[in-house]
């Protein structure tokens, strides 16, 4: 098995699903001993990232999305996941833009 630096190797980084679609960062991350169980996701995730971290998780909307470890396909620049966005709970936020983006002058380009 691969050691990883989780502040370099996974915190902050981009998370793609199965389809390659870019559906997040990583958050946070629980764990249990020395294993990484969980991926949180999600503006609440960031109330451990200080005092911005704990202002901007007020302001923010949005819940925390759980990604079991277990749905993690592989780690190299991003965090590759088994998964679609959909299945996993992920990218609803841009969902509810592109609503409003497609209305905009320019932007079926």
């Amino acid at each position: 098995m691969t050691e990883i630096d989780l502040a370099l190797g996974v915190l902050d980084h981009q998370l793609v699903d199965a389809d390659d679609r870019r559906c997040g960062k990583v958050d946070d991350l629980e764990l249990a001993g020395d294993a990484v169980e969980t991926i949180l996701t999600g503006p609440p995730a960031w109330r451990g990232r200080g005092l911005l971290g704990r202002l901007a998780a007020r302001l923010a909307r949005g819940q925390t999305v759980r990604i079991p470890w277990a749905e993690v396909a592989k780690i190299d620049s991003a965090v590759r996941l088994r998964k679609s966005a959909h299945e996993l709970r992920l990218g609803r936020g841009d969902d509810r833009a592109r609503g409003l983006v497609d209305r905009l002058p320019g932007s079926s380009l």
